[in-house]
């Protein structure tokens, strides 16, 4: 099983790593992770033995972090700034004052080891305590030693001078880490206080999970819907923008299913519950968006390990650059000493193993604010190198509304054809079916309905009247060994009716391809996608219309449920080295391929369970374009992490060369940590404001197709 618990008082991401890194040794944890940014543990081991366990990890985040607190609870707030600033204004207020204390003055040095004191005394303690228990090398460690050596030296001023700047380099640190989580957590502002039940007669507010399936609940213009439901009385307008990113409001009426986490803008509705809270769309929204930095990326994973490495390597450097030159060479030991403090203070890896977790949570962030929902940095990364793309056909490429648009009787009227379909179909709840139920539009007897059977992929064959009547593709014709015929001027999804042997006619149903399809395929192939497939259950004719009609050249018809995961299978075998693979489909009856996809994406999926748990990014909005879109953010995203992984190693090792010869100070090297960070962070930060980059309007504004 897995859990995740909230982790308060973790400041330092370098102490993030080293935690996870010992709670992975833990006897009986199949895996974790520690997610800096969001706070939180996440803890998989056997559920019968989680509780002994979960001690073990406990006593085990005690001994690495002392200061961390591990509860059930939400990640306390934001740690206030105001002391650490009152601090570090204390602290240069003393140390300015020492600068003017004569150099004859016996006291002078306490005088710089006051402020020395005020401003460094936690870095003092922390590294003392990780020492104590054996974990030394960390950026405590490293600015302790080294402003102690300078001490040591009779370098007061520059001591105290290093240690203010590192409290101020610090302290923007954790203002910028706060403010991106605070821009996360406004995604999480979708969950509703209260949900207004009508029972009885009466009406009471209680808490969202309160609510029961079947209860009737009140929302009034201005409040956000608590749960999933269908409006069973009143008209309205819904703002669905923190779930799809869509500015424009959504009319809706009597009877039509409505998603919490929308806000209601004009009139009160009535909304009768359809699924509890903790299955609710926004529910699951959180879930995700909380949980998305749990699988970390290959290139997190890459930060990770070489910080393990890189810092005790630098100090072993260091201890030989102070000690190898005067003995080897005879060379001054302060000299060599303060090049060997220097060489420490740069060497602390903060600013990549914050600023790369950080730039993808927050692209993760970003592309939540646009309706776009990526299940973990792994998916991310996996976006930004999709060079396939396969797409389902029904619901996907075309809007999945069928009607009917021609009926071919044979030895019988229209409406007798009509009538015998509808009643084999009236109990499938297939969009086909559907159609033919609406076509109809009368009554239906389900008294002359017996035996009735589908088969998925074929049709259903029932009994009517007495008699056994087949309605499906040619395949359940071919099947019940029954002669067909069709019209090759028909275009769409021929249906036959035969009855005791006999054929008894066809009917053509059609789909409507969607707006922004088109556009959607020219972007993809902007971007660089190399290969585009349809994978559709459709006949040939069907599927080569849609085909050409949105350009796209590869069309696998006539695919059963099963044949759509060879036909894949075989696309991840022929895809260029280096490129992932996506499938696109609406996250149902797709479900099966779309977690056999490198990268499965699920589209207008909202309240869809199969799409929340097959797919590994859900598209809440029902636009094909969303999903270039996704690609655009995945690879910004992508590259503002290597921006910074250059950045932040070429500036150390630029540094630390500069150090090793001389010509580097304490300055600078305060600066090669702490500047180096801040500079990385707000760079990651960026991914969080993900603008609108597709024309969308364009898409919107491409005429409607005929009917496929």
């Amino acid at each position: 099983m897995k859990r995740t618990y909230a982790i308060n008082n973790l400041d330092c991401a370098h102490c993030a790593a080293k935690l996870e890194a010992a709670l992975k040794q833990v006897e009986g944890i199949e895996s974790v992770s520690v997610n800096f940014v969001a706070k939180k543990l996440t803890i998989e081991a056997d559920e019968s033995d989680f509780d002994a366990v979960m001690r073990r990890a406990l006593r085990t985040c005690k001994r690495i972090e002392p200061d961390c607190a591990v509860a059930y609870s939400e990640p306390a707030r934001e740690t206030k700034h105001s002391a650490v600033i009152i601090r570090i204004c204390v602290a240069a207020a003393l140390f300015a004052g020492a600068l003017f204390v004569p150099d004859t003055w016996t006291l002078r040095p306490l005088c710089f080891l006051i402020p020395y004191a005020v401003a460094g005394y936690d870095v003092l303690w922390r590294a003392a305590r990780n020492i104590l228990r054996g974990k030394v090398f960390d950026e405590n460690f490293l600015m302790a030693l080294a402003t102690i050596v300078a001490c040591c030296i009779g370098e007061y001023p520059e001591a105290v001078a290093v240690m203010v700047f590192y409290q101020i380099g610090e302290l923007f640190q954790r203002v910028a880490v706060g403010n991106s989580r605070k821009s996360i957590k406004a995604l999480m502002e979708l969950k509703p206080d209260f949900a207004r039940v009508l029972r009885g007669g009466a009406e009471a507010e209680v808490a969202p999970e309160d609510v029961e399936v079947g209860d009737i609940i009140l929302v009034l213009p201005g409040e956000r819907i608590p749960l999933d439901g269908v409006i069973s009385a009143g008209s309205t307008s819904l703002n669905t923008a923190a779930l799809t990113g869509e500015s424009l409001p959504r009319d809706c009426n009597e009877g039509d299913g409505v998603c919490s986490g929308s806000v209601n803008l004009t009139s009160p509705i009535r909304v009768r519950v359809t699924s509890p809270y903790d299955r609710s769309t926004v529910a699951r929204i959180l879930e995700l968006v909380e949980n998305s930095s749990s699988n970390k990326s290959r290139t997190e994973s890459f930060i990770t390990r070489f910080a393990r490495y890189y810092t005790p390597c630098v100090v072993i450097g260091a201890a030989l650059l102070a000690v190898i030159p005067p003995l080897a060479f005879g060379l001054d030991w302060s000299e060599w000493i303060d090049r060997a403090l220097t060489f420490l203070v740069i060497s602390c890896p903060c600013a990549l193993v914050i600023s790369v977790p950080l730039t993808f949570f927050g692209g993760i962030g970003g592309a939540s604010k646009r309706g776009i929902l990526i299940k973990s940095a792994n998916n991310l990364e996996a976006l930004a190198h999709v060079g396939t793309v396969a797409f389902d056909k029904t619901g996907t490429l075309t809007c999945g509304s069928f009607r009917v648009t021609a009926i071919h009787p044979e030895a019988m009227s229209e409406a007798e054809l009509l009538d015998i379909a509808v009643l084999a179909e009236s109990y499938s709840k297939h969009p086909i079916a559907d159609s033919i139920l609406r076509a109809h539009g009368g009554h239906i007897d389900s008294s002359r309905i017996a035996d009735v059977s589908e088969a998925a992929g074929h049709g259903v064959r029932a009994a009517i009247d007495g008699r056994t009547v087949y309605v499906g593709n040619g395949k359940l014709m071919d099947s019940a060994g029954i002669t067909w015929r069709g019209c090759e001027d028909d275009v769409g999804t021929v249906i036959h009716i035969a009855a005791d042997g006999e054929y008894c006619g066809h009917i053509v149903i059609s789909d409507e391809v969607k707006p922004d399809a088109a556009d959607t395929i020219m972007q993809l192939k902007s971007a660089g996608v190399a290969r585009i497939a349809m994978l559709t259950g459709d006949v040939s004719s069907v599927g080569d219309a849609v085909g050409t009609a949105l350009g796209i050249g590869e069309v696998h018809s006539s695919l059963l449920p099963e044949q759509k995961s060879e036909v894949l299978d075989k696309l991840l075998s022929e895809k260029p080295t280096g490129t992932t693979l996506a499938f696109v489909g609406d996250g149902i009856n797709d479900a099966p391929v779309l977690a056999r996809a490198d990268v499965g994406v699920a589209m207008g999926a909202m309240g869809s369970d199969a799409a929340i748990e097959a797919a590994d990014v859900v598209l809440m909005e029902d636009k094909p374009s969303k999903l270039p879109e996704a690609m655009q953010i995945a690879k910004r995203t992508l590259s503002i992490a290597h921006q910074n992984i250059a950045f932040a190693l070429a500036a150390k090792l630029a540094v630390l060369a500069l150090g090793a010869l001389g010509l580097a100070d304490m300055w600078m090297a305060v600066f090669a940590d702490v500047g180096v960070s801040v500079i990385a962070i707000l760079n990651a930060m960026r991914t969080l404001n993900t603008k609108r980059t597709l024309n969308d309007a364009s898409a919107a504004s491409q005429p409607g197709a005929a009917a496929i």
